[in-house]
């Protein structure tokens, strides 16, 4: 990727272009912290709605690794810079010389920071721009509500510089504190120590202790309630969603405890859940601490709250033990997915884990089908590219597939023993695809011998395409429905005889997906006077049928197809959604014209997935 340096303005500053270590292990940062390290955040910001602006200071602590080092650089996107201080060893704050060089469209700007003596501290003020990438406003009309604003922040993956100065890459990691200053009638809530009962009077202060990368700054202000569903958990959310969400999440002390049973103690002291406004981009976001969710898992049923077993799963792998740049993003995602398979399967049964497993890897099976082989490699080479686009199904789904073929190898007991040792080893510490197979190897392989080999490891790691011996458990009410679909398919039962109206979640998804892509408009018809999918307010079910309805030709489900775009801003249950319509010139007309409808509504992040996706249909999920 070209990073872009300004030699004029190192010029006038005296700096010297020099090239980092670091730079070349993460690409999507400009931060040299082999020279100097951030160790710690205080943050001062007042909110702005009507300018759409946040706006104060951000003073950081720093370590210096290389005594000679002279500058400090840190990551910003479309940031303003008013001024820069720096304290001096007798405690004395100085002006500091700083430098913006030219913005690359993926990275933003270095921030360049003239640092003669090497201080403990520097200060930064600044504000954000109205089009920050990390942050999305939200007028009243796009919430619950309808009579607040609401702005909450997505850091993941590269865009915490959007909204603040820093070294976004996650390989550094840092404590940190903040005071937020906000209108006295809303509620301000970060990755941090929230208080339930704190007042809405317009001054609140946060204190992460723990270490963590900039990627999990988080940050959300607007009508928030709040209710208490376990003895260290709440569920935040506006007031017309928090009842509902806080029922719908109530099992959550019981994943707690599942989970260190497994793994170890939650180190995090206490796991709440923001619920936010449909347009959050993520089904879940791991801030620590508080999870961000979508209101899209709330079904009324539970059956779509693996999402919460996986953000609390983050608390482990991710949070705790964290890759150290995107293209490790698997030991985040693909650990998290597999722990998340262990909470479901000892909170709501096997069944319902296999089956998610299946509907998962079956959708990745689909995705290989076209998928270039680059694309299919659990450490991909980012070079170049933007730093999202490691957020694919492939470090999820493959990632915890692998680890399900070491957990078969091994024996659950002994996998169990060794991935609880991993947490506990590289606790708190940001790791490379390599200290992992390094651990791996003296730690399983080499005493276990015979059960998995190197040459093994490296197919799954570095290879495209699932081994041959990947394992997949075996569904009865799965098999059941492949049986009554070849026979709807082929006209020998109709929609009734599918007998569905008691199907479960994960049933619909797997009979929706495995159907054909296109059906005849009768049987389009039979299954929705059947079974009322047209407007389900289940959106994964939703988003499958409306998938196929494209294919369809089955016009009928447009109407309520575009309510679901307009309403929801989840990339996963959109997206592929555009892409598909993108096929025909047809589609693509509606589809533009829908977006156009609904792109002030949403993130950032899902704009730029929809627009690629028009540009490249079916290419992106």
């Amino acid at each position: 990727m070209k990073l872009f340096f300004a030699t004029v303005a190192a010029s006038l500053l005296g700096f010297t272009a020099m090239s980092s270590v670091h730079a070349e292990t993460d690409p999507h940062s400009y931060a040299q912290p082999d020279k100097v390290r951030v160790t710690a955040l205080d943050l001062d910001l007042s909110v702005s709605f009507e300018k759409h602006v946040l706006s104060g200071s951000a003073t950081l602590s720093l370590d210096w690794i290389d005594k000679s080092a002279h500058e400090l650089v840190l990551d910003t996107s479309a940031l303003k810079i008013d001024k820069v201080e720096a304290e001096d060893q007798a405690g004395k704050w100085n002006a500091a010389k700083f430098a913006l060089d030219k913005a690359d469209p993926l990275l933003g700007s270095a921030l360049r920071i003239a640092l003669p003596a090497q201080g403990g501290k520097v200060r930064i003020a600044y504000s954000t721009s109205p089009d920050a990438a990390g942050l999305q406003w939200l007028d009243p009309s796009q919430t619950a509500g309808k009579q607040h604003p609401f702005v909450y922040s997505q850091s993941e993956s590269i865009a915490g510089r959007s909204w603040i100065p820093l070294q976004d890459t996650p390989s550094v990691r840092f404590s940190y504190t903040a005071h937020i200053t906000t209108p006295k009638d809303l509620r301000a809530v970060m990755s941090a120590n929230n208080d339930a009962k704190h007042a809405r009077d317009g001054d609140f202060r946060f204190a992460m202790p723990q270490k963590i990368p900039s990627y999990l700054l988080a940050l959300a202000i607007g009508d928030i309630a709040v209710r208490e569903i376990g003895p260290r958990s709440a569920v935040y959310a506006e007031p017309e969603t928090v009842v509902a969400a806080a029922k719908e999440f109530d099992d959550i002390e019981k994943m707690i405890v599942t989970t260190e049973k497994l793994y170890g103690p939650y180190r995090w002291e206490r796991y709440d859940i923001l619920v936010l406004p449909p347009s959050f981009p993520f089904g879940g976001m791991e801030n620590p601490r508080l999870t961000f969710a979508t209101p899209t898992i709330i079904a009324g049923d539970k059956s779509l709250v693996s999402v919460i077993a996986h953000e609390l799963a983050h608390s482990w792998s991710g949070n705790l033990v964290t890759n150290a740049a995107w293209k490790h993003v698997w030991l985040n995602e693909g650990f998290t997915t597999y722990v998340q398979g262990r909470i479901v399967e000892a909170v709501y049964g096997k069944q319902q884990a296999d089956e998610e497993f299946l509907v998962a890897a079956n959708e990745l099976r689909k995705e290989f089908a076209t998928a270039k082989p680059a694309e299919q490699l659990l450490v991909p080479d980012l070079t170049g590219k933007d730093a999202d686009d490691s957020l694919s199904d492939v470090p999820y789904t493959k990632g915890s597939w692998f680890l399900q073929y070491l957990e078969g190898k091994f024996g659950r007991a002994t996998f169990d023993a060794f991935l609880r040792g991993y947490f506990d080893h590289f606790a708190f510490q940001s790791i490379t695809t390599d200290q992992f197979v390094d651990y791996l190897k003296t730690n399983l392989l080499d005493k276990y011998p015979g059960k998995v080999s190197m040459d093994e490891v490296n197919a799954w790691l570095h290879q495209s395409g699932i081994p041959a011996d990947a394992p997949l458990p075996a569904s009865s009410a799965f098999a059941a429905q492949d049986k009554l679909r070849e026979q709807f398919v082929a006209g020998k039962i109709d929609a009734k005889g599918l007998g569905a109206k008691n199907w479960r979640t994960q049933e619909w998804q797997y009979f929706l997906d495995q159907l054909p892509a296109k059906l005849n408009l009768a049987q389009m018809q039979a299954l929705d006077e059947a079974y009322h999918l047209t407007g389900t307010h289940n959106a994964e079910i939703a988003f499958r049928w409306y998938r196929l309805a494209i294919g369809s030709d089955y016009e009928a489900a447009y109407p309520a197809m575009r309510e679901h775009m307009l309403r929801i801003g989840r990339r996963i249950l959109v997206v592929p959604l555009y892409g598909e319509l993108a096929k025909t010139a047809q589609g693509k007309a509606l589809a533009e014209k829908i977006y156009a409808e609904a792109k002030p509504g949403y993130h950032p992040m899902t704009r730029a997935a929809v627009e690629k996706a028009l540009q490249e249909p079916g290419r992106l999920r």
